[in-house]
């Protein structure tokens, strides 16, 4: 007798593919530190859960995956990224006493009871009063939808109205700033010497990039009367980029023209003598 061999059925070959790349979504989202890296892996999870649940037969949460979650709340989610704006910088401080351990904890929680719920399913036991409810309207398909557009109407449009709050209130904590009214020339002056009289800040026009040097290059940064570098002279985004000319070679012609002075008068001094 030629013994049988199981042949994989698609649902294991997605269940293979995709659960992998859920996971390691899933992670980067978790670890990403920028909110838009955060927000890709995201979508990564939901399109990979879109297709397990299309793999097991469940047409209704396959669309409602990639329509509502990918579609809506994940835009959602990168147009508020898009109006509160994108910060690489991280803060170590703990605004919220304690949030860390009760997000710990809360974790927790969720992991257990959905191992347990999982666990459940996988050792044969089906959810108690599926199959009645899933009867009473003609399928699974239908019964949610039942459920969602006649007993839990108000609470459906409820959370579609508080997540579009939820994005208006993050835009308003985030630009809540007003404008600052455009100052008039005399109170611009009085802004300088207020400035000058309390921070020092010269009420002078700022000093330009290539002042005392050899060129007159944006790269090249203003020297003041002792060698050193006017801070207001350099952008700060070349600043940042590293692009600045070497001041040492700014102070080489200087430094050479004052070490032949020296030496000459040394020279002058020796004669003397």
């Amino acid at each position: 007798m030629i013994p049988m061999i199981p042949l994989v059925t698609a649902d294991v070959v997605a269940f293979w593919v995709c659960a992998p790349i859920a996971v390691l979504c899933a992670l980067g989202m978790l670890l990403a530190r920028k909110p838009v890296h955060a927000a890709v892996s995201m979508a990564g999870v939901m399109i990979s859960l879109a297709v397990l649940y299309a793999a097991q037969d469940a047409p209704f949460l396959f669309v409602i995956q990639i329509v509502v979650y990918t579609g809506a709340i994940l835009m959602l989610f990168l147009f508020v990224v898009m109006l509160v704006g994108v910060d690489s910088t991280d803060s170590v401080v703990e605004t919220l006493k304690g949030h860390r351990v009760t997000s710990v904890l809360v974790a927790l929680g969720l992991g257990i009871l959905l191992i347990c719920a999982v666990g459940q399913f996988t050792m044969g036991k089906a959810p108690a009063g599926l199959a009645e409810a899933n009867a009473e309207f003609g399928g699974n398909v239908e019964s949610l939808a039942a459920l969602l557009f006649t007993k839990y109407v108000f609470l459906f449009e409820a959370t579609a109205a508080l997540l579009i709050t939820a994005a208006v209130g993050a835009m308003l904590l985030a630009h809540g700033e007003r404008l600052k009214k455009k100052l008039t020339q005399p109170e611009q002056l009085a802004e300088r010497v207020r400035a000058y009289a309390q921070d020092g800040e010269h009420p002078g026009p700022l000093p330009n990039s290539g002042v005392f040097a050899r060129a007159n290059a944006i790269s090249t940064p203003a020297l003041l009367p002792d060698g050193s570098i006017a801070e207001k002279s350099v952008s700060k985004t070349l600043a940042l980029r590293g692009v600045i000319v070497n001041v040492e070679e700014l102070r080489a012609p200087t430094a050479a023209a004052y070490a032949a002075l020296e030496a000459r008068l040394a020279e002058i001094e020796g004669d003397d003598e």
